[in-house]
């Protein structure tokens, strides 16, 4: 399904999501059959790395892959759609005369996989003669055979239809009685039955469950229109995380309500049509220099822009150019051991293991055990993101853990792991944070956002904007956006709350590659102070 089938399917083009769901449509009974077990599995495997191997392959690994989507839509008083897709195969990556090839397969019989495994040993031979080095793979020990789940206590996928329905038709009826005019909900629920086998001895079952529940609304007034968009967050969970539970809820004086890892949905919409309200009525920013404290349900996104992206060794290395750009943070700043990306405060790291996020697997799609390593220590940049065959460009010879392929039907390649922001040592809360800015604003969600091919001058908006005035949070006001460069912002940062403020952001869809495929990763931060931060009126008229 292409994503023109798809927006037919669910008319979700008002929301101006871009969701990639493939696959042959099934019922929701379809989705919950088990597939596979992990012996036949495992013998599929078995006979591409033994056809990749007797066909010259050096190195081979499959992956079998059943991928499981269910979208539910709602549109005021009205449901829009239900679409339960499957997506189901197997791909096969080899190394033969030094280079890599791929190939893939819907057609999982023994005879077609070993067909497909040998097409991807030709792939790879009749591209090794444009190859100019061979590849150089960082070892890895096979684990055997290992089995892995999310941790979920409820799976999204079991819970009926009804009852998912019934909730948001009770978020778009909760932000319609309290101001909005117009509201599009949203559940969107994944699960990837991932098995990875390769010839370093790896049989590796993955059973990776996420979630994402968002809703976008709108109030129309007088002087035009508002938005505001959910502040939930999509998470590596099942569907426990709409419980509610007010002990995951975060409570700033004088503003919002932050989510931990549990979701009100419906009081979030209800806020939601209040704040709409507000906003209609709001005076407008004052331009100028201001201390931000950022909300982590907004600063989730400058991270994922102004250090995950500048931090993957491929775009550092310009493999990434011809799509989206290069990075500013080249190798020489790395070498330097001295390149002060940010305030001696600002610790950043990168993971694939933190509960709860998006990016958390026990093995990545070459099998590789997931880590935590840090990107930026004590402000120095100290490190990148890098796989097999790229860490020996930056003299190591451990991967990272951070390869992943959208399908089975895709090559596997260097994706961003989730790169994440470490809280304060000190248990301090975002009223903490505030209480010390005399002339600020505090910034919630995400908004529209700019940043150049190099990943370093930038602007960014919100969803809302509170004026501190003395320590205080005073009133809502519009139209704010700031502008920095990455290495000035993050030079800029003064303070951060603790690990009980500390919450993860991300997106179900980061794109990169040639063609493009959409990873999920998360961000992880406290709610966080920068200091001195030029702020534009994004409602000045132009010309």
């Amino acid at each position: 399904m292409d994503r023109r089938d798809f927006i037919k399917l669910t008319g979700i083009g008002v929301s101006g999501l871009m969701l990639p769901i493939t696959g042959r449509v099934v019922s929701a009974a379809e989705l919950l059959d088990p597939g596979m077990d992990f012996a036949a599995k495992k013998n599929l495997a078995a006979i591409a790395l033994e056809a990749a191997t007797k066909a010259g392959a050096t190195y081979a690994d499959a992956r079998i892959g059943r991928y499981l989507n269910q979208f539910i839509t709602a549109q005021e008083k009205r449901v829009d759609n239900v679409v339960n897709t499957e997506s189901a195969g197997i791909g096969i990556r080899v190394i033969a005369n030094g280079t890599w090839g791929f190939a893939a397969t819907s057609n999982v019989t023994p005879d077609s996989i070993a067909e497909t495994a040998i097409k991807a040993v030709a792939v790879a031979k009749a591209n090794s003669k444009f190859q100019t080095s061979p590849v150089k793979l960082a070892p890895v020990k096979g684990v055997g055979d290992v089995q892995w789940k999310t941790p979920i206590k409820k799976d999204s996928l079991a819970v009926p239809i009804k009852e998912k329905v019934d909730l948001l038709m009770e978020v778009n009826n909760a932000a319609l009685d309290n101001g909005a005019n117009f509201i599009t909900s949203v559940l969107f629920q994944v699960n990837e039955k991932k098995f990875f086998a390769s010839t370093d001895g790896s049989y590796i079952d993955q059973d990776v469950h996420r979630l994402w529940a968002p809703f976008f609304a709108t109030a129309v007034g007088p002087g035009g229109f508002k938005q505001r968009s959910g502040l939930g967050n999509p998470v590596g969970m099942g569907f426990e995380y709409l419980d509610g539970r007010p002990e995951e809820q975060i409570q700033v004086l004088g503003a919002n309500v932050g989510y931990r890892y549990s979701y009100d949905m419906v009081k979030d919409a209800r806020e939601a049509g209040q704040q709409l309200q507000a906003k209609l009525k709001a005076r407008s920013v004052e331009p100028g220099k201001y201390d931000l404290v950022l909300d982590p349900h907004h600063l989730m996104l400058t991270i994922h822009e102004s250090v995950g992206h500048p931090l993957e060794l491929d775009r550092v290395l310009g493999y990434e150019a011809n799509f989206a750009g290069t990075s500013f943070a080249t190798l020489d700043k790395w070498k330097s051991g001295n390149f002060q990306y940010g305030s001696d405060r600002v610790n950043l790291f990168a993971d694939k293991t933190q509960l709860h996020s998006l990016g958390y697997v026990e093995y990545d799609d070459e099998g590789v055990k997931t880590k935590e390593w840090d990107l930026v220590k004590d402000g120095i940049l100290v490190n990148y993101q890098a796989i097999r065959d790229q860490v020996h460009m930056i003299d190591q010879n451990e991967s990272h853990g951070c390869c992943y392929s959208q399908s089975w039907a895709d090559v596997q390649f260097q994706r961003m792991p989730n790169v994440s922001l470490r809280p304060n040592e000190k248990n301090l809360t975002a009223d903490d944070i505030i209480k010390d800015v005399e002339d600020g604003i505090y910034i919630v969600g995400r908004g529209s956002f700019s940043i150049d091919q190099q990943r370093y001058n930038f602007q960014f908006g919100g969803q809302l904007f509170y004026e501190i005035k003395d320590g205080k949070i005073t009133e809502q006001i519009e139209d704010v956006a700031y502008q920095s460069n990455t290495q000035e912002f993050w030079n800029s940062c003064t303070a951060m709350a603790g690990q009980g403020d500390y919450r993860l952001g991300g997106s179900f869809f980061d794109g990169k590659g040639q063609p493009s495929q959409v990873s999920a990763v998360s961000h992880g931060c406290p709610t966080t102070r920068f200091n001195g931060v030029n702020v534009i009126n994004t409602a000045r008229k132009v010309g």
